[in-house]
């Protein structure tokens, strides 16, 4: 793909007045669809929350409603109404963050701040979902103790402490009730919202948008299913148990049979931030450094050999526990990577070990679907250019001491630092007249958040040269492990992932 001067001739655009009458019928039939999926109940209740919600956010902006109105900007109107609007839209808001190669800058930016916190709901309610799905058990021959406090209430489901009346200390995530309803409803209307636009206006179907809209929807509907995400956990654990990890690493285990599609039951593992040197070099006597490798290695194995990666490694789902060992959790994030961009980020791992921005703007290329002929040594110098801004990142740590005596970390301005290095990529690209899918946006911001970790826990440490980091492009790695390179890519046809956060 290299640099050419050609004159290409452009295809006519496609009007609605060319669509077929099997594509009308194809139209119909999914908005029928969709609206039976979203059941009879959801739909006005979910209009006249819409409309409350426009009018609040509407007021926001307009001088004379407020005595201190905002500067109207559409990111952050939108991202208001999206957090008005409930769990479903809040779920889109985190897909928008996390995916700069579809989604305009300035929205992906302002969907960094799209908030998943929302009230707690009574005891009583939750007691009442957990008694339906026990099957018959009472809550007292399961549990000896429960905390009626949350430890976390999102928008989807309510976390509690508990103790089983075996000894263990666990979580129960339970899923609030009727969000089945307003998850349904929202999603199908947003699927047919892009279809219509789609048949409308033809031209739009280069985006993907219904394609898109349809991932989105089935992946979210999955989300309801706890089982689906304790089952990503317990394959996670085979995972390090098959490949001699479970000494370093974990995930927590889940109680399959306190477990259903509205409650999850797991291990409660306690440990301390990824981002908290101190604890860590007391945990493991001086030894962060080793940690970090370890967490680095794990993952990348995990992407190299399972049909499907952790993708939000970020510093509250990385734990130091008190025996050392990294602990895994929140599995409702997973990435597939198709082969194809598997293979090319192998490529990419490898230029980028031996400082080859030539042959990483190639490997780009291979992975990416191109619009234009790509001029190669331009797009080499381009991506140079991000890379050393990427060597200037700092990072700004804020560790907090949670009401159980824990320490949660976070990544305020990292994260905003991340995202940027993250769109700074996806604009060189895209500059550069390459589109690239969302898997390798989500797999380059995990390894985004490694960096970070590793200035902070290794700062000296040289992970290109240091023999105790195994990765991608490693001399290890570069050729496809067995079940990536056994013919059967059924696991791996998808750019579309799936998102849920408690």
């Amino acid at each position: 793909m290299s640099s050419t001067s050609s004159t290409k001739t452009r295809r006519p655009k496609k009007t609605v007045a060319d669509r077929t009458q099997a594509e009308t019928q194809s139209l119909i039939q999914d908005i029928v669809e969709a609206v039976i999926e979203a059941g009879p109940r959801a739909g006005p209740a979910r209009t006249i929350q819409a409309y409350r919600a426009l009018t609040r956010t509407i007021k926001d902006f307009i001088p004379g409603t407020n005595s201190n109105p905002e500067t109207y900007s559409a990111p952050v109107a939108l991202r208001k109404l999206f957090e008005r609007m409930g769990a479903t839209y809040i779920k889109l808001g985190q897909f928008v963050a996390s995916s700069p190669t579809l989604f305009p800058k300035e929205y992906v930016v302002e969907f960094q701040k799209c908030l998943d916190s929302t009230e707690t709901l009574e005891w009583k309610i939750i007691e009442k979902v957990i008694k339906k799905e026990l099957g018959g058990k009472s809550i007292d021959s399961v549990f000896a103790y429960i905390d009626k406090t949350p430890l976390a209430s999102a928008s989807i489901a309510q976390v509690h402490a508990a103790t089983l009346k075996t000894g263990e200390d666990v979580v129960i995530k339970v899923q609030k009730p009727s969000i089945d309803e307003s998850l349904k409803a929202d999603l199908s209307f947003i699927y047919v919202a892009s279809r219509l636009l789609e048949f409308l206006q033809p031209d739009f179907e280069r985006t993907s948008l219904s394609g898109i809209a349809g991932d989105i929807r089935s992946s979210m509907l999955e989300e309801l299913d706890f089982e689906k995400e304790s089952k990503n956990v317990q394959e996670f654990r085979v995972f390090l148990k098959e490949n001699g990890l479970d000494g370093v690493a974990t995930a927590p285990k889940v109680y399959s049979e306190y477990t259903s599609k509205k409650i999850m039951v797991m291990e409660r593992l306690r440990g301390v931030s990824m981002l908290d040197a101190d604890q860590i070099s007391q945990i493991t006597n001086g030894s962060a450094e080793g940690t970090i490798i370890t967490a680095l290695n794990v993952w990348t194995q995990s992407v190299m050999t399972m049909p499907w990666f952790h993708a939000d490694v970020h510093a509250g789902n990385l734990l130091v526990l008190e025996d050392g060992r990294v602990g895994f959790i929140d599995f409702g994030i997973v990435g597939r990577v198709s082969e194809k961009t598997f293979k090319a980020v192998n490529e990419l791992s490898t230029a980028l070990a031996i400082g080859d921005y030539r042959e990483m703007a190639q490997a780009l290329c291979n992975m990416g679907a191109a619009d234009e002929e790509v001029n190669i040594d331009q797009f080499a110098a381009d991506i140079e250019k991000v890379m050393r801004n990427l060597s200037t990142v700092q990072t700004d740590v804020t560790v907090t001491a949670m009401g159980d005596g824990s320490l949660q970390g976070s990544l305020d301005l990292d994260e905003k630092e991340v995202t940027q290095v993250l769109l700074d990529f996806v604009d060189v690209t895209e500059n550069n007249g390459l589109k690239l899918p969302r898997e390798f946006g989500l797999l380059v911001k995990q390894s985004l958040y490694f960096d970070r970790y590793l200035k902070i826990l290794a700062p000296n440490l040289d992970v290109m040269a240091d023999e105790r980091v195994s990765g991608l492009g490693s001399e290890s790695s570069t050729s496809l492990p067995p079940s990536r390179n056994n013919g059967n890519n059924s696991n791996f046809d998808g750019d579309i992932i799936d998102v849920e956060m408690a």
